[in-house]
């Protein structure tokens, strides 16, 4: 009788049916409704901008990448989340330019997955701010024919863009540059001026419970982004009401639920710790709401975020808990 065929692998041998693959594209594929809706308030100008974006990022990955990292999903996120991040009337060659040097130099530049330091979308669109400082904070107006470009979407590169649609302030520009207060309900169904991912609030809340309800989303760091920015927001609005709009204008204004919800949530540029999470979420929040009043941008959450990427490996360090079975250094001293 012949002895059975012994098998020696490396651990784990326990494996998750939930992979970092299946991870990614379930995230991937709970930003669909988001770009509908940024469909729906700008038409078809929203669709081409994150299309251009994430081809961009996709090519990208393809040509820097390790082989069949696209399979991952990592690259599709970072495209759908740059995309979704800038204005619906931008030239799609700067929207694919920011997804290229999204994964070049926010990703691949560290090591590929896992390895980068700071979110790639928001280097992305870090890169486009300042290339690009007019082109990015052009705001379309919203509504209007599904099928009427909100900009020169198709402008050759390098070349001056001839803006063929009507232009509106965010409102988050409105109060900072006129004293003018939006309507709650205008913030929360998104029907304002903005990037293609300032939609409905609700929208992206829904999804957001929907991945935090798979696992695949810690709420430790929206929520606590969430409480920092009311709890701060009310306390400056409280000091200077004509300077800093209440809390609740702060919620639901600009990129913040976008920001707060899948980008604050990525699973290697935040700690990896539920109390370093309460500190960076909190951090990021404050972050928001100073920036965005003593700031020269009325907009804040980009910066909020890069500047507590930086921190991460800080705060995971102060935070990481005791191995069971050691003492701390100071105990054993």
């Amino acid at each position: 009788m012949s002895a059975p065929n012994l098998i020696v692998a490396a651990a784990p041998h326990l494996k998750d049916r939930d992979t970092t693959p299946r991870i990614m594209w379930t995230v991937a594929a709970s930003l669909v409704p988001v770009l509908l809706t940024s469909m729906f308030f700008f038409g078809v100008s929203a669709f081409l901008v994150v299309l251009a974006a994430t081809f961009g990022a996709l090519l990208t990955e393809k040509w820097l990448g390790r082989p069949r990292s696209l399979r991952d999903g990592s690259a599709m996120i970072t495209g759908l989340l740059l995309g979704l991040s800038l204005p619906p009337g931008i030239p799609m060659w700067m929207a694919f330019l920011g997804g290229f040097f999204g994964i070049a130099f926010g990703k691949a530049i560290w090591g590929g997955l896992g390895q980068n330091g700071f979110n790639p979308a928001l280097i992305g669109r870090a890169f486009l701010q300042t290339a690009f400082p007019v082109a990015i904070t052009t705001w379309p107006k919203a509504g209007g024919d599904f099928f009427a470009l909100k900009g020169d979407l198709f402008a050759f590169p390098f070349m001056s863009a001839a803006p063929h649609a009507v232009t509106s302030a965010t409102p988050l520009g409105l109060f900072k540059f006129e004293k003018q207060l939006t309507p709650i309900v205008d913030l929360v169904l998104g029907t304002t001026g903005g990037s293609t991912g300032e939609t409905s609030a609700v929208v992206i809340l829904l999804c957001g419970a929907f991945l935090a309800w798979k696992g695949y989303l810690n709420w430790r760091s929206p929520v606590s982004i969430f409480v920092s920015v009311f709890v701060v927001g009310y306390l400056l609005h409280f000091i200077n009401p004509g300077r800093a709009p209440d809390g609740f204008f702060q919620l639901f204004s600009g990129g913040l639920m976008l920001g707060a919800v899948y980008m604050a949530t990525d699973m290697v540029t935040v700690p990896t710790t539920n109390k370093g999470r309460w500190i960076f979420g909190s951090a990021v929040g404050a972050l928001v709401v100073i920036i965005r009043v003593y700031g020269g941008l009325p907009e804040g959450v980009m910066y909020a975020i890069l500047i507590m990427n930086a921190f991460t490996p800080l705060i995971n360090r102060v935070t990481h808990p005791t191995v069971f079975g050691t003492v701390k250094l100071k105990e054993a001293k």
